[in-house]
């Protein structure tokens, strides 16, 4: 059943036209992703759908008592409200008021918001904005707006909202650029593209392949017009003889073919190397420590930055990683330590937050403080050229920053950095607010760039397209090592924790002799017995598994007795799961040495 019908809508301000009669539909519990390029009206169709903003033409129709919650880009609340006050405000119920505040916090604590009674103006914006989403998710709304609902979570942030989203009873339309999230979450695709709006009932993959059919009918379509038109055109060059209804007809037809669009494909943002000469030292760190007071974010790190360097850093928010890549260019000193940047060095920063951009300056002056020109494979580009480059027309050249969109500040911004042509590129959270078409170019950009990449992520899929290496914040100051991208990471890291958790038997040490003896037809039979491991575990695990069914039978009591404490509730049963898991575990264990002492019994009976 159909919730939402958007209806031949048109939206413009001033010349820029946003939508020009554009429509789709929604299902009943459809996830749908809203993808485009920045400035092409992706934010406004969420609040044209919230109510916010209204259509100039058209109609939004809604399925009737439909609830509807919306997750601004930037949410606002009270500075004087604790964490706490301002969600259970916005979403306290009759049916839900001796559970809301369960709820919030669980919620709130799976988002690294753990001080319930810290004040909303103490927060970042980074925190409002998580703040804002668990809000969101406690409405249990038929329909959840959410817009870059991924910008400001970390791996195991967005891991969880991927879980909560996919078993989400309601519906929900989502503006976000992580493609690994869209491929998990969304069940259907909304491409806002030069005005229009297109819907496939797909995945990212499979809206990739679809938007590739599509494009290639209409290239087939263009090129049978343009054929047909080369044949009509010659007939009218050689004139009508008569003024039959036949030949006024094909005139008709000659003039409509000529009238048709032919389809516009988007702007490629085009870059060359922008990179300067890189020497033999690049920067070196050497056993570099940093701690704010008892909290140690990383000790005695090393490494040496190599030319063509791609490196990724992960972890979770507060762990450290702007204040690394602060000491890795330099701009704070370390507390133990040393760092080495090379003369030749030259940074460019994408930082998280732009701080220097006025809304009053116009967009090619903000990049004329950089440089008039940037030296390129090419040769020279101008700012004017390097801006058309990154899809920004003349007319927007000229025009103030306040006008540009979130997402085109942020290509803006990405301009400014590429024009200083830097030989070492430091990306703190780039994907955040860039579009998918930036970031595939972006991406491609990289591959190319003679020059040293250091990236702060939380894009798998970005991770896993540049970074060939990674260095993951473990707690307690250390750093993990990992060869390749984020996904090689990630199995590497399952692979250990299994490794960690296996209780294996200890391994047959091979003597030299069995190692050199060559000429044995037969090896020598191995007696048959307990390892000294296997003997010890043997002799107790039936009273580990007898305090484990004691401890897992507690916990159930206990969870019984406190129904209406959710936080507690949730800690209860992830501690039930885990001894269920070592319950399984030991049980399999003691199956198997059971079946091992009955081995060893018969092989001592037989001869």
């Amino acid at each position: 059943m159909n919730i939402l019908n958007i209806e031949k809508i048109t939206k413009a301000y001033g010349v820029r036209k946003i939508f020009d009669n554009a429509g789709f539909y929604l299902e009943e519990g459809e996830k749908a992703g809203i993808i485009g390029v920045n400035g092409t009206g992706k934010s406004t169709l969420l609040k044209i759908i919230a109510g916010i903003e209204a259509p100039d033409t058209g109609s939004v129709i809604m399925a009737g008592n439909l609830t509807v919650r919306y997750l601004p880009q930037t949410p606002v609340f009270a500075d004087d409200d604790t964490v706490l006050q301002a969600v259970v405000r916005e979403n306290k119920t009759p049916e839900n008021e001796w559970t809301v505040e369960s709820d919030a916090k669980t919620m709130m604590t799976k988002l690294g918001i753990v001080d319930f009674d810290e004040r909303c103006g103490h927060l970042s914006g980074g925190q409002k904005k998580r703040l804002a989403l668990v809000s969101a998710m406690l409405a249990k709304a038929d329909l959840l707006l959410l817009d870059e609902p991924t910008n400001h979570l970390d791996h195991e942030m967005s891991a969880w909202l991927e879980e909560q989203l996919r078993s989400y009873r309601g519906a929900v339309i989502m503006v976000t650029h992580d493609r690994y999230f869209l491929d998990s979450v969304a069940d259907r695709i909304i491409e806002i593209d030069k005005g229009n709006i297109y819907s496939y009932k797909e995945n990212y993959s499979g809206y990739l392949e679809r938007k590739a059919e599509r494009e290639s009918i209409e290239d087939a379509t263009e090129r049978k017009r343009q054929s047909i038109l080369r044949v009509e055109l010659e007939w009218v060059k050689r004139g009508a003889r008569a003024r039959s209804t036949k030949q006024k007809a094909r005139l008709d037809r000659y003039e409509t073919l000529k009238n048709q669009s032919a389809p516009v494909r988007d702007g490629a943002i085009e870059l060359s190397s922008m990179s300067s000469r890189l020497g033999r030292t690049a920067i070196n760190l050497d056993s570099v420590t940093k701690a704010y007071g008892d909290k140690v974010l990383f000790k005695d790190f090393t490494y040496n930055f190599l030319k063509n360097d791609r490196v990724g850093i992960i972890g979770p928010n507060g762990c450290g990683k702007s204040t690394l890549l602060s000491v890795i260019m330099g701009e704070l000193a370390p507390d133990g330590g040393d760092v080495e940047i090379g003369t030749t060095v030259r940074i460019g920063y994408f930082a998280q937050h732009i701080t220097d951009m006025r809304d009053d300056m116009r967009v090619i002056d903000y990049i004329r403080e950089v440089a008039e020109y940037v030296v390129t494979d090419e040769g020279k580009i101008t700012a004017t050229r390097l801006l058309e480059r990154f899809l920004f027309s003349g007319e927007n050249q000229y025009g103030p920053i306040g006008k540009l969109s979130g997402g085109e500040k942020r290509r803006l911004y990405l301009c400014r950095v590429l024009m200083s042509a830097p030989n070492v590129l430091v990306l703190d959270e780039p994907t955040n607010d860039l579009d998918i078409t930036t970031l595939r170019v972006l991406e491609d950009y990289l591959d190319t760039f003679s020059g040293i990449v250091i990236a702060v992520s939380h894009d798998r899929y970005f991770l896993d397209r540049v970074v060939r290496r990674i260095f993951a914040f473990k707690g307690a100051g250390r750093l993990c090592q990992s060869e390749g991208g984020y996904t090689e990471y990630e199995l590497r890291m399952k692979e250990e924790e299994k490794i960690s958790g296996d209780v294996s038997r200890e391994p047959v040490k091979q003597t030299a002799a069995d190692k050199n003896d060559k000429n044995r037809q037969k090896p020598r039979e191995k007696k048959l017995k307990f390892s000294y491991a296997e003997q010890k575990e043997y002799e107790t695990i039936d009273e580990d598994i007898a305090e484990l069914e004691e401890s897992i039978e507690q916990i159930s009591n206990e969870i019984n007795a406190c129904a209406t404490d959710y936080v507690r509730l949730r800690q209860l049963s992830d501690k039930k799961q885990e001894l269920e898991a070592e319950l399984s575990h030991k049980m399999d264990r003691w199956m198997y040495l059971e079946e091992l002492a009955t081995q060893i019994e018969e092989a001592k009976k037989s001869p």
